[in-house]
């Protein structure tokens, strides 16, 4: 009897030891709000002025003002020791001339990532496109600081964020792979390159696309209102990343989510024309997040004065929680 009753204290204190254990493991992950505060208006700024300023000639795909963005884009994730998912120090996936169009030179995506503590093989994508349209018939140079500057250094940004969790030993569970992509100003040629021709990571593997293409700016809509963002495809492939996401929202920012460009029928096929449509192809959960078109749109005007870096900031802030809380539930996100 005396056994007996031992043999039960022992199993419940194990069991006990175990859920306590498993509580605190979990728990480490429950504030990203610490190293969201790394994301900042500041940062953001500096970094957007440099990368579409004049020096980078509009970015466009191939040509010399593209290849200093990519070594721009380069520079930061060797200075804050992200490493190439590729091989080390090779932060480029090169696209030959042959898979492109029309006579466009050979260019290259930018790859780097955060290798997962837990769940290394899964893996979630943040994506943004480095190119924009160049030089005018005119001479002038397009800069694209909303198109898709703004996209790029929140990348830059939220993956510094993540790297500062990571030293403080609350890297993520599943991979991060921060993609910045080529071409997409052409026909989303970066994005189709890696989905469809050397994903990096098996696609089967990839949870999620969180596509950034301009947030940066204020719509004519919403000019004058709070803080918000255009969300399209949230539902398309997965009820739980919807609800995700919205959950994610409300606890921390409570921005105006916008589904106007969500609709099934919306004209403009806003679904259609970025990045993160070729991972849907491939059947992978996206969000495309958007701040809507304005008069600067493909324009000389589209220029680093314009942004609204305060807005800027909190968008790269909610996107940096969304990605959170999907490398670090338990479960990946079920596709419907």
């Amino acid at each position: 009897m005396f056994l007996k009753h031992v043999t039960t204290f022992i199993c419940a204190t194990i069991t006990l030891m175990s859920c306590s254990s498993s509580q605190n493991k979990n728990k480490k992950y429950d504030n990203p709000e610490t190293y969201a505060k790394t994301i900042t208006a500041a940062e953001l700024k500096e970094m957007l002025y440099t990368y579409a300023s004049d020096d980078f000639e509009g970015r466009y795909t191939g040509e010399a003002g593209q290849k200093k963005a990519v070594e721009f884009i380069k520079s930061h994730y060797v200075a804050n020791k992200i490493k190439s998912p590729i091989s080390k120090n090779d932060y480029f996936q090169d696209i030959p001339a042959t898979f492109f169009k029309d006579g466009i030179k050979a260019s290259e995506n930018v790859l780097a990532y955060i290798k997962g503590s837990e769940k290394p093989e899964e893996v979630i994508v943040i994506s943004a496109h480095l190119d924009h349209i160049g030089i005018s018939k005119k001479g002038e140079i397009n800069n694209g600081a909303d198109d898709d500057g703004s996209g790029t250094v929140a990348i830059l940004e939220i993956a510094e964020a993540f790297r500062a969790a990571e030293k403080d030993g609350k890297g993520p569970k599943r991979s991060i792979l921060f993609l910045h992509v080529t071409g997409e100003e052409l026909g989303l040629y970066g994005s189709r390159y890696y989905t469809d021709e050397d994903p990096i990571f098996p696609l089967k593997n990839t949870v999620a696309n969180l596509n950034i293409d301009m947030i940066g700016r204020v719509d004519p809509k919403h000019e004058g209102g709070q803080n918000y963002l255009y969300l399209i495809g949230s539902d398309k492939l997965s009820k739980e990343l919807h609800e995700l996401s919205e959950e994610v929202n409300k606890a921390s920012f409570n921005l105006e989510f916008d589904y106007t460009y969500n609709d099934d029928n919306d004209p403009n096929r806003f679904y259609y024309r970025s990045d993160h449509y070729n991972f849907v192809k491939k059947g992978i959960p996206a969000i495309f997040y958007f701040n809507g078109t304005h008069a600067d749109y493909h324009k000389p005007s589209d220029t680093p004065d314009k942004i609204n870096y305060e807005f800027l900031e909190t968008r790269a802030k909610l996107i940096f929680h969304t990605a959170w809380k999907l490398a670090n539930r338990e479960e990946r996100i079920k596709i419907d």
